[in-house]
């Protein structure tokens, strides 16, 4: 009994050290956070409460989730509607994502100005 505790317990302490090993550094979003923080870019406190510009984001929101080619990370983006300008923020997988992404932004807002601030992952 002894002997099953300390291998569970060696094994255990194996385990955990080779996962402190692979351990990749841990993502810094402090440039992020001090740009959200600076008023200078749109976040979702921003979205206005005017019907037509509830009716933008719901439309923009819908033709993002209806086109399955699109990454779970593109349908994430955040979308901001006020006064007819629609901001698009977030991380998507491509530039190609990134065109699609405005491309349906644009048609579903029936011509509202686009606002495209998203973020190509991997892409400093």
């Amino acid at each position: 009994m002894k002997r099953t505790l300390l291998a569970v317990a060696y094994l255990s302490a194996i385990s955990l050290a080779t996962l402190a090993a692979d351990d990749k550094k841990a993502p810094d979003n402090t440039a992020t956070n001090e740009r959200d923080r600076s008023g200078e870019t749109q976040t979702s406190g921003d979205q206005s409460n005017r019907s037509a510009d509830l009716k933008i984001t719901q439309a923009v929101r819908q033709a993002l989730m209806k086109d399955s080619e699109l990454s779970m990370a593109a349908k994430n983006i955040k979308v901001v509607t006020a006064n007819g300008r629609v901001t698009l923020r977030g991380p998507v997988k491509n530039t190609g994502e990134k065109a699609k992404v405005a491309q349906l932004a644009s048609s579903a807002a029936g011509g509202a100005q686009i606002d495209n601030q998203l973020d190509v992952e991997g892409a400093k």
